[in-house]
């Protein structure tokens, strides 16, 4: 079935503080319209800019992502966007009064609380995956960084870390598909090595620091405790006693999964390549990722969805599933009204038809002499074929049952089509099949071009005896 877009039933809201600002931020996810996508809008400024979430406009990955439009930025989207992206919501304005996101507990599980407490509001307008056609790879040797994009049913991730660090050596996370995203992979929280703090802290670049919204790592078998209680008090945490107990995670902390870090770099990469624009059907494998590398191919995924698209929707014309001799069984027009010649693929929601046009259909006399060209109610007819065919093929004895039309809708024409062409028709279904009732959307392809689509009802009735 042709899945619709999504938004939030209701605003949701949160407040915290920015983990390198330090100061506090008001943020509210509001519901936005079909094919709006994610777009930040920053309601403290004169004018309250926006910014989409889209990976051409990131202009810094230092410790997080910032997006930038007009001189105007965002800093740390993607823990807010991977909750989105990963409860698979379309359409959403961000709201923030400040330039950075609020840190929460370090992980996507407050955002991602908040959503499933309001619900999900289906929309009118289908959701439009990118579905990749053949493997995409990308690395930075200099970095040592790789990533592997592979043709999936699925948006699924596997990722590789490797620290070389006595506590956190090599390891590896994955997700089979974005259902597991809740429990899995949103509560694991970010982390940092207990040096890299010490730097950040004296560099005055993490004033909302927190034992509390990190998992700090411990190298060093023996930290003296003068040097833990300067680092609370930079941190401004004089009242918070810091310790480690030998477990190499400061205040003992206790981990929700044995391999958190790595979990966290899905979650990363999820909200990353929510930048690509659209739901993702592939498997993706990372090694050493980071926002650098996520946002990089992030753009080596949006610019394969405009090659993809200039070269448009590939079907293996080789295919046969039910020949002419096939199809004339299951429906009952004959020639000049017969217009599939073969059936290539068909699946429990879905099927895909041919028509061969030549200069020998009979329309073509009068449509138009010296420039003949396919009328489109003839397409239509030949798309609405295609799917009586797939109507027909759920029931037993196919030859005892008619199906009629009762209703077209949201029909358009893109391209002439003429003689020569080859008429690729793929139709789903839209819901259900119920009562007999067949509601599918169609479109016809020429040289992978979209030519012309519909949206059809018919019914399945069985003839009288």
């Amino acid at each position: 079935m042709s899945e619709k877009q999504r938004t939030l039933k209701e605003a949701i809201s949160f407040s915290g503080i920015g983990l390198h600002t330090g100061s506090k931020v008001n943020l509210t996810i509001c519901p936005a319209p079909a094919n709006h996508g994610y777009k930040f809008q920053r309601v403290d400024l004169e004018g309250q800019p926006i910014i989409k979430a889209d990976c051409d406009l990131v202009v810094d990955t230092n410790r997080g992502t910032t997006l930038e439009h007009n001189g105007v930025r965002v800093n740390t989207v993607e823990h807010v966007l991977s909750a989105l992206y990963g409860n698979m919501v379309d359409n959403a304005l961000i709201q923030v009064d400040s330039s950075e996101m609020p840190i929460m507990d370090g992980s996507a599980a407050p955002f991602v609380k908040k959503i499933l407490e309001v619900g999900f509001e289906e929309q009118e307008a289908a959701r439009v995956y990118f579905e990749l056609d053949e493997n995409i790879p990308w690395e930075d040797e200099e970095r040592g960084i790789e990533f592997l994009a592979v043709p999936d049913d699925v948006y699924r991730l596997t990722v590789m870390v490797d620290y070389k660090s006595n506590v956190l050596g090599t390891d590896h996370a994955n997700i089979y598909t974005l259902e597991n995203f809740n429990e899995e992979i949103a509560p694991c929280r970010t982390f940092v090595f207990l040096r890299e703090l010490e730097f950040l802290a004296k560099n005055n670049l993490i004033k909302g620091g927190d034992i509390d919204n990190a998992i700090v790592l411990v190298e060093r078998e023996h930290v003296p405790q003068e040097e833990l209680d300067a680092l609370a008090k930079l941190l401004g945490k004089e009242d918070t006693k810091i310790e480690i107990k030998g477990s190499g995670v400061l205040n003992n902390i206790e981990l929700h999964y044995r391999n958190e870090p790595a979990r966290h770099k899905l979650l990363d990469i999820v909200g990353d390549l929510a930048l690509v624009g659209k739901f993702i059907k592939a498997h993706i494998l990372a090694a050493r990722p980071g926002h650098y590398g996520n946002v990089q191919f992030a753009k080596v995924l949006k610019e394969q969805i405009k090659k993809q698209e200039k070269k448009g929707k590939q079907f293996d014309l080789t295919k046969t599933v039910y020949d002419i001799n096939d199809i004339e069984r299951m429906l009952p027009h004959r020639y000049p009204f017969l217009m599939v010649d073969r059936i290539i693929d068909l699946g429990d929601e879905h099927i895909v038809g041919i028509k061969n046009v030549t200069m020998n259909e009979p329309y073509f006399t009068g449509h138009f002499p010296g420039n003949p060209v396919m009328p489109g109610v003839m397409q239509i007819e030949a798309m609405a074929q295609v799917g009586g065919i797939f109507a027909l093929s759920q029931v037993d004895e196919p030859e005892k049952y008619s199906t009629y039309f009762m209703k077209i809708d949201e029909t358009k024409f893109k391209q002439k089509v003429i003689p020569g062409d080859t008429v690729v028709f793929e139709l789903k279904l839209v819901s259900p099949i119920r009562r007999g009732l067949v509601n599918m959307k169609g479109t016809a392809y020429v040289n992978g071009q979209p030519v012309s689509e519909s949206v059809m009802l018919a019914q399945v009735i069985k003839d009288k005896a």
